[in-house]
């Protein structure tokens, strides 16, 4: 394993930027150790150098409880990617729970936490080529052969394109409330009223509307580079939401610090996620388009939080493009974009279900004849032993 301390980063280019902003990559170093400190199992974290010698953090958990270290080692590993403006920290009520019976690893996105920030083209194509290309390799030196592959908003949409690329080492895809599926709706005529969703859905919070309106004219995140020593305070007041999500974790600012130093470095990966977005935050190239082109014995469950702003009908709406393809929706309640924060239990237990059975929902979908296959959303009752819908409801 390498020493982190010799491939530390430099946070910028701009010499003057530390004086102005309160960041560092030592900063987010220490913010990120305080949230891997309530890691209970065995954790290896470390920078996987690439071919081009760009650097990816990543983290290792595995079941320190596991009879035999090598059971473990042979099951499919769990792979997560977060989403735009996260990190590997943000997994902290999901690492000790889905580590029990596989090994998991997290990894910042290229240009996003600690991981390299190299210059991404504002070709939304290319740009998300380099994403891509950055996770094939890291899996590849790593050794991953197959992997149980997850993603969360952005990192849903660039996991889907791996897998479009690289489908022989994806088992099982799982989306979670993910971003740039949906083709961008065209201008409603007076008196129309539109398509309506089955469920209707919360306004995109402040922060999405306050991204989505300088994106066109900054990078999404400028503003808390901007703001300089206020920028700390920005992300506590646009997001508390996320310190409710983890005050039973941690009492004080520590998850809003994280996200300020992901965040306030020299901009990159959000570079990259500009030149993949349309007006108001659609993506230029919509997944939906290319959904066809997953294979059709590679299964696919989408997570959504039923109150999210992301609409849960596009899950449905994959399962009826991938025709008699195994695809699964899965709502859980009380839960909104960031479901695996916000219900971490049911979550978990959702994704440690489909971990369980991926090997074996594969193998069942590969020898029952296509005629038989129907497609089928949460609801469907063929494969419901193999997969879990948590409806939580209020007290």
């Amino acid at each position: 394993m390498q020493d982190e301390n010799e491939l530390e980063q430099n946070s910028g280019n701009w010499s003057w930027w530390p004086s102005w902003q309160p960041t560092s990559m030592s900063l987010l170093k220490s913010a990120e150790a305080k949230i891997l400190s309530c890691v209970k199992n065995e954790l290896w974290s470390r920078f996987v150098t690439l071919p081009n010698q760009n650097r990816i953090w990543t983290l290792i958990v595995s079941n320190k409880k596991a009879r035999k270290p090598s059971d473990q080692a042979s099951q499919i590993p769990l792979v997560m990617v977060h989403g735009f403006g996260g990190g590997v920290g943000l997994w902290i009520r999901n690492l000790d729970a889905l580590c029990r019976s596989r090994p998991v690893y997290a990894f910042d996105l290229l240009g996003f936490g600690r991981s390299s920030r190299p210059t991404f083209p504002d070709d939304a194509t290319l740009a998300e080529e380099q994403f891509v290309d950055s996770i094939e390799q890291w899996r590849e030196s790593l050794g991953l052969e197959r992997m149980i592959l997850l993603g969360h908003s952005l990192g849903g949409y660039l996991a889907t394109s791996y897998s479009i690329q690289y489908p022989e080492r994806v088992s099982h895809l799982i989306l979670v409330d993910p971003w740039g599926f949906p083709e961008k709706p065209p201008p409603q005529q007076d008196g129309s009223s539109g398509p309506v969703s089955e469920i209707k859905r919360p306004g995109p919070p402040r922060w999405v509307k306050a991204v989505a309106s300088v994106l066109s004219f900054f990078n999404p995140l400028a503003i808390i580079r901007f703001a300089g020593p206020l920028g700390p305070g920005l992300v506590t007041r646009f997001r508390p939401d996320f310190r409710r999500k983890f005050e039973d974790l941690f009492d004080d600012n520590t998850v809003t610090e994280y996200l300020y130093h992901c965040n306030a470095q020299t901009p990159s990966g959000e570079v990259g996620f500009r030149a993949m977005c349309g007006s108001l935050g659609w993506a230029k190239r919509p997944m939906i388009q290319r959904v066809n082109l997953l294979p059709s014995s590679m299964p696919v469950t989408m997570v959504y939080g039923a109150y999210s702003w992301v609409d849960s009908s596009t899950g449905n709406y994959v399962a009826q493009i991938r025709g008699q393809s195994v695809t699964q929706v899965v709502l859980i309640d009380d839960a909104s974009h960031h479901v695996y924060a916000d219900q971490p239990e049911q979550f978990n237990q959702v994704v440690e279900n489909i971990c369980s059975t991926a090997v074996c929902s594969t193998l069942i979908h590969q020898k029952m004849s296509t005629s038989s296959l129907m497609p089928f959303v949460f609801k469907s009752t063929i494969f419901l032993p193999l997969y879990l819908c948590i409806m939580k409801k209020n007290p």
